[in-house]
């Protein structure tokens, strides 16, 4: 979905690790972060919906930064670069949104991390916000011994598969993001426990290669639940963006 190669550093270099950690940090003085879990399935209507209206408060200084995490039922969305012949089978509802990148899925078993933040109070620099998001999904992808990997021209969080043969590899999460005022909306998906057959409707995020597929962690061998992936995404948050308070 965003483009992986916005990524200001080379952050897959050991000694440039750490400089990733409090990269989009508040001001010390800041509120912390909102954190907001819900349970069941939530629309994708309503979570636009939520979400713009946050954005719009966040801007106004009318409310604290959020991160919302979630589930979705089955369906399609398809971002400022979706191409409508990337859409295989339209099983499920498409819809058409204001976020970077091209075709994804969510569904039950993804945890959806949709994150509220004003960049002009941490750092008004959207390649570096980027970046930090696909640190918080590698950090938390290493709480379960899972090394998610960025590339320079594919999108997503990826994993090595060479069991299945020689340069193969999976997307484990996603980022899809869009800006209004320097206040982030939309966000991340990882695939705890989803059904892959339904990444089958479409060309996920444009890729289209038989050597590149979809995971998930219960995929890899890692019977993790929800609760588990919540706990890690939220201490590798504080990390790279600093403290939370449940919202």
């Amino acid at each position: 979905m965003t483009d992986a190669r916005s990524c200001p550093l080379d952050a897959d270099a050991p000694a440039q690790r750490g400089a990733l950690s409090g990269l989009m940090r508040a001001p010390t003085d800041a509120p912390p972060v909102a954190w907001s879990i819900r349970d069941g399935l939530t629309p994708y209507e309503e979570a636009v919906a939520t979400m713009e209206a946050r954005a719009e408060a966040i801007a106004a200084g009318e409310a604290p930064e959020g991160v919302w995490l979630l589930e979705h039922p089955p369906l399609y969305t398809a971002g400022t670069s979706a191409r409508d012949g990337d859409v295989i089978d339209d099983r499920f509802p498409v819809y058409r949104t204001g976020r970077g990148g091209q075709f994804t899925y969510h569904g039950p078993g993804q945890r959806i991390g949709y994150v509220m933040l004003d960049l002009k109070r941490r750092k008004p620099d959207v390649r570096a916000f980027v970046c930090a998001l696909e640190e918080w999904i590698i950090q938390t992808l290493a709480a379960f011994n899972v090394r998610g990997e960025r590339r320079e021209d594919r999108v997503g969080v990826w994993v090595r598969r060479p069991e299945k043969g020689p340069g193969h590899e999976d997307k484990i999460a996603a980022l899809g993001i869009r800006v209004r005022r320097w206040v982030t909306f939309h966000g991340v998906s990882i695939n705890v426990e989803p059904d892959l057959s339904h990444f089958s409707g479409i060309v996920p995020c444009g890729i289209s290669e038989q050597r590149y597929g979809v995971t998930s962690l219960v995929d890899l061998g890692l019977p993790v639940t929800m609760e588990e992936v919540d706990a890690a995404l939220r201490s590798a948050f504080e990390d790279v963006f600093g403290p939370t308070e449940r919202g």
